[in-house]
């Protein structure tokens, strides 16, 4: 795991909040029938909820996707991210030996 990477792409207060609405499906509207069996939510509606410009979530989501933070799927024209909880309990458990090391 690259801490600086990871560190980075906690160093914004919108791809934190993505991280916390990601914990619970519920923080979005509901799926589409077609894509009611997929894990994730649509980046069309973490764009919608962030308030922000398509290609600043993509940018964002990418960065998050690089740390290891979440996993992004297609399907057809749209992304679904959900968590990498494995990734995100092994970069606390880093950072903290790297915060705690003597």
């Amino acid at each position: 795991m690259d801490l600086e990477k990871s560190i980075a792409a906690l160093n914004n207060p919108v791809r934190r909040r993505i991280l916390e609405w990601l914990k619970d499906r519920s923080n979005f509207p509901p799926a589409l029938p077609e894509h009611a069996d997929l894990d994730g939510v649509c980046v069309a509606y973490i764009q919608e909820k962030a308030k922000l410009s398509q290609s600043t979530i993509s940018n964002y989501m990418g960065q998050l996707k690089q740390a290891g933070f979440v996993v992004g799927e297609r399907h057809g024209q749209w992304t679904f991210y959900r968590r990498h909880e494995e990734n995100i309990r092994s970069f606390l458990a880093a950072f903290q030996d790297e915060m705690l090391k003597s």
